[in-house]
């Protein structure tokens, strides 16, 4: 499924960096340092599948060179601690093609960046080989200072501002957004967080129910399940880098360990829906079958009717919302890890959709009492001390 990423940060000296080193390794290419004299060289480097840099069209034709850009960019800047370039590190859609990719990150380059007056130096990496295959993604080094037909002039600190940063991220996730249902792509992305898009799974499953469609009701009550579970930590360019080197570190771990309840939620979430689903349509045949014996004159063809007709046929039936809200009542006794509780709880929930179920929560609100009074104990003395 498509994942939104999107990360700005700042290369600076005063933390050791360059902006000649930064462009030679994302580019994998050689780059001389003419403030230094070092020589950065990364023709070895694999797995950059393309490069190229955008620039407006009044801007001299040196600044199209990857080397001088990037030398001018270091000569022009005095400080110590100068801020020489701003990186964004965009997740790419791995429903796309290298093509559709390379289009979508030029449209969004030229319409964020470079029509304030950025240089865009941009490069395109395959997923590592140890990692996760999908993780197709870009590097986009930007310039700070607007450029002109003379060169650089003045930094532009407007681009610092945190507005400007908030429609880049609501950018990118439209840019996406639109080339995927361009290239007839089902998935999206959102840049918002994860309980936000949960809450508004939730109210659209609510709309759903009370309009009686079932379908988009079930599909919202297994998206926001889906979203149920932790974002994932920033590792930090430190990080990542080690992380490819195979070195372990706290922060790696904890993103390997989110990463795989991330996984592991999803996957639960696609069983609870493909269940949810065969029990909706086992509902529905057997309503058509009664109202066929029944001798009903036609039988009931809106969701609505399908649904008060299978009601009213079966009795109260426990529909999927129920499900969610089992685990999240079980989660909340049991006090136990977030992401690891959802995916149990709701693998049970999948086969809660059933008349068997009754007994198992009969089964459930006993275990909750129990939990609820060694709660009660266990609190009591720690009051006393």
């Amino acid at each position: 499924m498509a994942i939104y990423h999107f990360d700005a940060s700042v290369i600076s000296r005063s933390k050791g960096r360059s902006a000649t080193a930064a462009s030679a390794y994302r580019a994998a290419e050689r780059v001389v340092d003419r403030r230094t004299g070092e020589v950065h060289d990364y023709t070895r480097k694999h797995g950059v599948e393309h490069t190229e840099i955008l620039a407006p069209e009044h801007a001299p034709d040196w600044a199209r060179d990857r080397s001088a850009l990037w030398n001018a960019v270091e000569q022009i800047e005095r400080r110590k601690d100068a801020q020489v370039s701003r990186e964004v590190r965009v997740a790419l859609p791995s429903e796309l093609t290298a093509e559709q990719n390379r289009d979508l990150v030029r449209g969004f380059v030229q319409a964020q960046f470079v029509s304030r007056g950025m240089v865009a130096d941009i490069a395109l990496h395959a997923p590592g080989r140890e990692g996760d295959q999908r993780n197709h993604h870009a590097h986009i080094m930007l310039t700070t200072r607007e450029i002109g037909p003379e060169g650089f002039g003045a930094k532009n600190r407007d681009w610092n501002a945190k507005e400007v940063l908030v429609d880049w991220r609501s950018s990118w996730a439209e840019h996406v957004n639109q080339t995927l249902e361009r290239c007839n792509v089902h998935e999206r992305v959102d840049h918002r967080t994860l309980e936000a898009q949960r809450e508004e799974a939730l109210e659209r499953a609510s709309v759903a129910e009370r309009n009686g469609d079932e379908r988009v009701h079930v599909a919202e009550m297994a998206r926001a399940v889906e979203l149920d579970r932790p974002p994932l930590p920033d590792v930090g360019a430190r990080g990542w880098s080690m992380m490819r080197r195979g070195i372990a570190t706290p922060a790696s771990d904890r993103w390997q360990e989110v990463r795989e309840i991330g996984l592991q939620v999803r996957e639960v979430a696609r069983e609870f829906q493909t269940q949810a689903r065969e029990w909706l349509e086992r509902t529905l045949d057997r309503v058509q079958e009664r109202a066929a014996a029944l001798g009903l004159a036609r039988a009931p063809e809106t969701a609505l009717e399908r649904l008060q007709a299978a009601r009213a046929s079966r009795g109260a039936m426990d529909a999927p919302q129920t499900a969610l809200e089992r685990l999240q009542a079980a989660r909340a006794v049991r006090g136990q890890d977030r992401g690891v509780e959802v995916a149990r709880n709701v693998e049970s929930a999948g086969h809660a959709l059933t008349q068997q179920d009754r007994e198992r929560e009969r089964m459930l609100e006993q275990e909750r009492a129990v939990e609820r009074q060694r709660a009660a104990e266990r609190k009591g003395p720690s009051h006393e001390r």
